[in-house]
């Protein structure tokens, strides 16, 4: 193999398909990045057997070829070359990278033991705009559980029904939810995708409003196709939690509030509370005011936001980080919050729809 490409270009590529490669694992082999030319296309693969993807490299193939290298190695070694055209050969025992004046020889590995992507047949599939998919991920990505003991808590629901796309996350005290319109109608289809493989996509997209991404779906993998760039990931097997109850809409109190106030309000708080500590703070509403009190080991805090209320008075407790993370996504100036009681869920929604998000308090009787 002979193949010649720009320095930036490889680095781009390179580091798109890194965020496959397994840096914890008793298969050295999974260490490795692919490189494969042929029919006047030059292609990179990662693969941590969860997930794998394959980009493309625009180059000069002067030779077809296919090696298998050490990714972290090349990739340094790619990163730091002096001159920004980078020429790559190999033969049987080694990969050699020449560029300007220096040439690195690098060991090879058995092509022949680098497990290939999964084929997918390409029928259940939808069309959705980069931007979107990267706006739906980011807005409900920070309710995934990081417990693995809890699988189908990492990853999101994503429904499609008709011309509907529903992204839900979870992780036992907060449930976020994202809806979008899709530019046209599609069977129905429900699986759980990991939240480690929507994190690296929202890394590689462009996100732009008219570039598009085909993702397609099988039973047990789905695969996302877009650019010159392919991510496949397994899915997560399972009967994803039933949470339509909890997202009854009924309340008993609906206020409506400055966002930035809000946050800015529970941002001040959070310096008075201590990792260990844990300390909830306490929402005290009443006709016009929502009064924010904290009491804990480092001080005391007190603070009023103006407010709309319909319905009666009610004080209620929570992680103040919670809903923090919820108004960090939400793009509206002002929200609406709705209330049962001290004791059950409250959640932040929309007229449209397009997203909700609820918490479930602290007891009161713990705080106060």
């Amino acid at each position: 193999m002979r193949i010649v490409c720009t320095k930036s270009e490889l680095v781009k590529s390179t580091s798109i398909v890194m965020k496959a490669v397994s840096t914890k694992t008793t298969m050295p082999i999974l260490e490795s990045i692919l490189i494969e030319s042929y029919n006047d296309t030059i292609k990179l693969t990662g693969n941590d057997m969860e997930m794998g993807i394959e980009t493309l490299v625009k180059g000069i193939i002067d030779e077809e070829g296919t090696v298998l290298v050490e990714a972290k190695m090349f990739f340094e070694f790619v990163r730091k070359m002096p001159s920004d055209e980078i020429v790559i050969q190999s033969n049987d025992n080694q990969v050699i990278l020449k560029s300007g004046k220096s040439e690195v020889k690098l060991a090879v590995k058995d092509k022949n033991e680098f497990p290939v992507l999964p084929d997918i047949v390409k029928s259940n599939m939808i069309t959705i705009s980069q931007f979107t998919l990267r706006e739906m991920i980011r807005q409900t990505i920070h309710s995934i559980s990081t417990n693995e003991s809890s699988k189908l808590m990492t990853g999101e629901l994503f429904e499609i029904n008709g011309d509907e796309l529903k992204v839900t996350s979870l992780d036992g005290y907060r449930i976020s939810i994202r809806k979008v319109k899709l530019k046209e109608s599609y069977p129905g289809i429900k699986v759980v995708i990991p939240g480690k493989t929507l994190n690296e996509i929202t890394k590689i997209i462009s996100g732009g409003i008219e570039d598009d991404v085909n993702i397609y779906f099988d039973e047990k993998n789905v695969l996302f196709e877009f650019d010159d760039t392919i991510v496949m990931s397994r899915l997560i097997e399972g009967e994803y939690y039933k949470i339509d109850q909890m997202l009854s809409g009924d309340y008993e109190t609906k206020i409506t509030i400055n966002k930035s106030e809000l946050f800015g309000c529970l941002d001040r708080a959070t310096l008075l509370i201590r990792d260990s500590e844990k300390k909830p703070v306490v929402l005290n509403i009443t006709d016009g005011v929502l009064r924010l009190e904290l009491n804990s080991t480092l001080g005391a805090m007190d603070e009023d936001i103006e407010i709309i209320k319909n319905g009666p008075d009610i004080m209620i407790a929570f992680n103040p980080k919670f809903l923090m993370e919820d108004l960090r996504v939400i793009d509206d100036d002002t929200i609406d919050l709705y209330f049962i009681n001290s004791k059950a869920p409250f959640f932040i929604k929309n007229d449209e729809g397009s997203y909700i998000y609820l918490i479930v308090p602290v007891r009161l009787d713990a705080v106060i």
